[in-house]
């Protein structure tokens, strides 16, 4: 059975999930390289920060290395965790996505990740049908107004439940950002 990580890894791109979801049990978050400097992005990583932590594993290569630099201005105290060039490579390219699963843990083990035991999600699929942020014809928009009021994007269903779980939002947090949504609707 994988750990489940407390923290939130941050990963430049999809193929690095699929490596890190191999290796481990996290919530994870795909910067698309510098495209995190676009608008939002960085809010994202601050709900994550401030709620669960986050670890930056990101390519041992120089856009990694500014990736790092540029996400530890924000947040100083993010975990970092390392793969080596060796570990990295295949064929040429080198990346987290070529990582196996025994390095990426290490990684992580080395950035004193924390390994939390599974426990009962607060957030149920029956929540989300109760507010109508899956089921109906407005769910769509509902879920887009409720990331952006939790600051932690817009998600489908299956990735917003993953994301109200795993990002340490309470049920008062989510009752009040449907409050505010409702209330703005009328």
């Amino acid at each position: 059975m994988k750990k489940t990580i407390k923290e939130v890894i941050v990963v430049e791109g999809r193929d690095d999930i699929s490596a890190v979801k191999a290796a481990v049990d996290a919530e994870i978050i795909q910067t698309n390289g510098f495209a995190i400097r676009k608008k939002g992005n960085i809010e994202k990583l601050r709900v994550a920060y401030e709620n669960k932590g986050i670890i930056v594993l990101t390519d041992p290569d120089f856009v990694g290395e500014e990736l790092r630099k540029y996400i530890s201005k924000f947040f100083p105290n993010v975990k970092q965790a390392y793969i080596s060039r060796k570990e990295g490579s295949k064929d040429g390219d080198v990346g987290v996505e070529n990582a196996n699963p025994e390095a990426i843990i290490k990684a992580l083990e080395n950035a004193k990740c924390e390994v939390v035991q599974n426990t009962e999600a607060i957030f149920t699929m029956d929540i989300l049908m109760e507010h109508n942020l899956s089921g109906s014809l407005e769910s769509k928009d509902l879920r887009e107004k409720l990331g952006t009021e939790l600051r932690i994007g817009y998600s489908n269903t299956k990735q917003m439940l993953s994301k109200l779980n795993r990002y340490g939002i309470t049920m008062e947090q989510f009752l009040t950002a449907i409050g505010k949504i409702e209330k703005a609707k009328n």
